[in-house]
């Protein structure tokens, strides 16, 4: 088998797993983090302390991967799951809000390790095919959509105190994941590339292409976190039963990551911004779906939407990132990148848990409308930029 094509197939096996992991987080954090807390309004702070575990580590691991390589970091991201998911077993047992938020900061290390999965594929890949590499790591999340809430289901109350046999099984997943990574057989020569020099990252940053390009992705990324977060909790408040959530939030990570397989494709006839406005238009059909009514059917269709529009607007904008910066310049990039999305998915986890308690599903639909609106605003702007360079 080609290198490159055995090295996208193995880090999509490590994508399945890291999105395993992640789907469960989604599933049970608001519940288990509304049984411990005393204060309600507090219930997704489990979720915030994930996202900014992401944010804190990302550019510390994307500089572990440049001095160490991408398979060392990978496995060093898979030994924080193995103790975050420790913690967070032992947090539910005990009772205790802070231990579970400790753990799930710790968790959000190997989120962060996990999300260079998608780079190295590009990385390694010839440039014909970099879209469809990073297409096709991200499309091993299908199984994290099927996987994660299915055993959650089992798990949840598997054990005396519910959830502490979902947050064990953690750990396995993570093993396993050590396993495939130790497989990987990526050149030192593609690793060692973002070593030397490059343009100040200020300067990376200013280009509209890197903009446009981290402006959706981390746009897009809020809204999926804002309403995918509070999605359990809003459909516990309408008197649904878990099983109808967690069915919905794996529909929801199926949508997310099936178009993943044509993506790539899509980006390469197409060309990215259009691609990355059909993301939009469908992160707008989500809102309106999702205030159309709020039965179980309303809620699958508007998770089914927003995880279309994610996908689009990640894929395309991680495509579109590659042509912002130099070989030289990659780590700072890519690491500035995640960070920026991080940054958003921290500030929207909290403002799910904080809305959907104060205002209600309708309220945190509307506050995504104006983020939406801002990634259709900029990729007109772009787009309109390089007709104008172009003639």
């Amino acid at each position: 088998m080609n290198p490159a094509h055995r090295n996208v197939l193995l880090l999509a096996a490590c994508q399945a797993l890291l999105l395993t992991v992640g789907v469960t987080l989604i599933s049970i954090n608001a519940l288990a983090g509304f049984m411990l807390a005393e204060h309600k309004i507090l219930a997704t702070l489990p979720n915030v302390a994930y996202v900014i575990g992401s944010a804190l580590s990302t550019y510390p691991a994307s500089m572990r991967m440049r001095r160490a390589g991408r398979r060392a970091g990978f496995l060093t991201g898979a030994m924080f799951c193995v103790v975050g998911g420790a913690i967070c077993a032992l947090a539910t047992s005990v009772g205790s809000l802070a231990l579970l938020c400790l753990g799930t900061l710790v968790l959000g290390v190997y989120n962060a390790f996990g999300q260079y999965h998608r780079f190295a594929a590009a990385d390694a890949a010839e440039p014909s095919f970099k879209a469809k590499a990073i297409s096709y790591v991200l499309a091993g999340g299908l199984v994290g959509g099927i996987v994660g809430p299915e055993i959650s289901k089992y798990t949840r109350e598997l054990a005396a105190t519910p959830y502490v046999a979902s947050y064990a099984s953690l750990c396995l997943y993570a093993l396993v994941s050590m396993a495939i990574a130790s497989r990987l057989d990526i050149p030192r020569g593609q690793e060692d590339a973002s070593r030397d020099g490059g343009r100040p990252l200020s300067e990376v940053m200013a280009q509209p292409v890197f903009i446009v390009a981290a402006g959706v992705a981390a746009l897009g990324y809020a809204t999926m976190n804002l309403l995918m977060t509070a999605t359990p909790l809003a459909m516990g408040f309408c008197g649904h039963p878990y099983n109808a959530a967690a069915t919905v939030i794996a529909s929801h990570v199926v949508a997310m990551f099936a178009p993943s397989f044509f993506t790539g494709s899509l980006i390469k006839r197409f060309g990215v911004l259009p691609v990355m406005g059909c993301g939009v238009a469908c992160l707008f059909a989500c809102i309106g779906m999702a205030l159309s009514g709020q039965q179980v059917m309303h809620f699958w269709w508007a998770l089914v939407l927003l995880g279309v529009g994610w996908n689009f607007t990640y894929i395309g904008g991680t495509t579109l990132l590659t042509e912002a910066y130099r070989p030289e310049e990659r780590a700072k990039a890519q690491a500035a990148n995640e960070i920026a999305i991080f940054t958003v998915q921290a500030i929207s986890a909290f403002s799910a848990g904080v809305l959907v308690n104060a205002r209600g599903w309708n309220t945190l639909n509307y506050v995504a409308v104006p983020m939406v609106a801002l990634c259709a605003i900029a990729l007109v702007w772009l787009a309109v930029r390089r007709r104008a360079v172009a003639a």
